[in-house]
């Protein structure tokens, strides 16, 4: 027996609680599917912290021209201007829920970024901001009565019928079996898909199945060969590539090569501050300029005192490797980080799918570009969250969901899914290497032809719905990073290394249809 509910939203990081609790508060029912604990997103591993105009010194004008200079000419303005001028609002009442961000003598305090102009950065417990906004979210999601939390119900696919989305198919996680769950609307929060390289910084939940499950369905994706990698990843054998914040670099920490030498002025007169992406790039020209597989990051300028209150998540975990971050150069090298692209949505999270809404990581909103600013990835599934609440409530305002019922041949049709493959865990495992040393910080034309041939192979076998969803995020990665020959933003190609203007567009995919180009994400609905 199928279930049926208000509205159901997908995720439970910042983008999927502050749109259920949008949707709550208006008094909707929403069911919020997550495929591991409630707690368990890339919200609760954002240790940097949120960019967020608040200080007596900055303006939104200030925010807003940062985003769009990291984005290298592919933001979209008023996406931006949404973005810094409504996240201030978020914030506050953030702030009034409960989230107890960091303060000295009553005031909040704020650090720096790289490119940003301004000390602006929000952070919470020094280095644990997003698991202090996941806390104050799920306490505030957890006071409406309208919002059911169901952790461990793993998502497989949408149910889309006469081309709108009505629902989804997923593993009830008590029965261990496939249900149906029915909705005036599905808002897709399932954050990124870090988890496609062999080095990621992202939690094992990172695999992309939302964009995934969003393209299968039908819905258009954008931008999705705009990786973005970041720097400074712990690199220790044996060990997960632990992310070293951003923020560490912000307080004064220096990048030497393994001669002791500070070699960032010889890529950037921005130094360590520079965006991500060239930081990342002048790392491994360093590293194969000295033959080596990591660089270290210095903080022993600063006291042990002052990096044990702003960094204890990161001292801790150092410690653990008998490393001391105030004593110790600390072994790091890029690891892939962010996705700037996704599911194509609007500026109020609708899909090219009437029926679907995306927020956060999984979006391509045209707020990041081709490459995301430090720290606005938090205020984004904030403030897109919530929009993305409210438009998925006005626009299903006349829907009766007693016409939402599936006929026997869909049922069928559901039913005949890809057997569970054996393979699962030697697919994952070489289509992670395949996108590390073929679609990764450098790329060219030669290992992105090979790759998405290998990909191609891959699918060719009887894979399981993980598995199929997996190699064809990874698929339309490479086919993304294939056509566009130029150099922007987090996308770097050796044979093709300026910026060309004639390649200034999106690039749009869409299942079953050639890749096409857009000069805006945003689109009229």
């Amino acid at each position: 027996m199928a279930l049926e509910t208000d509205f159901i939203v997908i995720g439970s990081g910042v983008a999927g609680l502050r749109s259920a609790v949008e949707l709550a508060a208006a008094g909707a029912r929403v069911t919020v599917l997550t495929k591991d604990k409630a707690s368990e997103s890339n919200t609760e591993y954002a240790q940097g912290g949120v960019a967020v105009v608040l200080s007596d010194d900055d303006n939104a004008e200030l925010h807003e021209e940062d985003t769009l200079v990291a984005g290298a000419g592919l933001c979209d303005p008023e996406a931006v201007e949404t973005l810094v001028t409504e996240g201030t609002r978020y914030i506050k009442q953030l702030i009034d829920w409960g989230t107890e961000f960091d303060r000295e003598g009553g005031r909040l305090v704020f650090t720096q970024e790289a490119a940003h102009s301004r000390r602006r950065i929000l952070h919470a417990h020094g280095d644990s901001t997003g698991k202090e906004i996941v806390r104050a979210l799920i306490a505030r999601a957890r006071a409406e009565k309208n919002i059911v939390l169901m952790p461990f119900a793993n998502t497989e696919s949408l149910i889309v019928r006469d081309e709108r989305c009505r629902g989804v198919r997923f593993l009830d996680p008590i029965l261990r079996a496939p249900r149906e769950l029915f909705a005036k609307a599905v808002i897709l929060c399932t954050g990124g898909a870090g988890q496609l390289y062999q080095h990621t910084t992202n939690p094992s939940v990172a695999t992309g199945d939302g964009m995934a499950m969003a393209y299968f369905a039908g819905a258009e994706m954008a931008d999705m060969e705009f990786v973005q990698f970041h720097p400074t990843a712990l690199n220790i054998e044996k060990a997960p590539r632990f992310l070293l914040s951003e923020a560490m670099r912000g307080e004064g920490g220096i990048l030497r090569n393994k001669y002791g030498e500070r070699f960032m002025g010889n890529y950037d007169e921005r130094l360590e501050l520079a965006p991500r992406d060239i930081v990342s790039r002048s790392i491994v020209a360093e590293m194969r300029r000295t033959g080596t597989r990591n660089v270290f990051l210095d903080m022993t300028a600063l006291s042990e005192e002052f990096l044990k209150e702003r960094f204890p998540k990161i001292y801790e975990t150092c410690k653990m490797y008998d490393l001391n971050i105030a004593k110790d150069l600390l072994p790091v090298s890029p690891a892939s980080h962010y996705c700037m692209g996704g599911v194509r949505t609007d500026l109020h999270g609708r899909s090219t799918l009437a029926g679907l809404y995306a927020a956060g990581e999984v979006t391509c909103t045209g707020v990041h570009g081709a490459n995301r600013l430090a720290s606005n990835s938090l205020l984004e599934g904030l403030v897109f969250g919530a929009r993305a609440g409210a438009a998925a409530l006005a626009d299903s305002a006349g829907l009766d969901l007693k016409d939402f019922k599936e006929t026997d041949d869909e049922r069928r049709a559901a039913n005949d899914e890809p057997a569970p493959d054996g393979l699962a865990t030697a697919v994952r495992k070489r289509v992670k290497r395949v996108m590390w040393e073929r679609v990764g910080i450098l790329r060219d034309r030669d290992s992105l032809t090979r790759a998405l041939r290998e990909f191609e192979q891959i699918a060719r076998a009887n894979l399981s719905v993980s598995s199929r969803n997996f190699v064809t995020l990874a698929r339309l990665v490479a086919a993304g990073a294939l056509w566009r020959e130029e150099s922007r933003g987090g996308h770097y190609r050796l044979d093709f290394p300026e910026r060309r203007e004639d390649f200034r567009v999106h690039s749009i995919q869409r299942k079953d249809a050639p890749m096409k180009t857009s000069e805006r994400i945003n689109f009229e609905q």
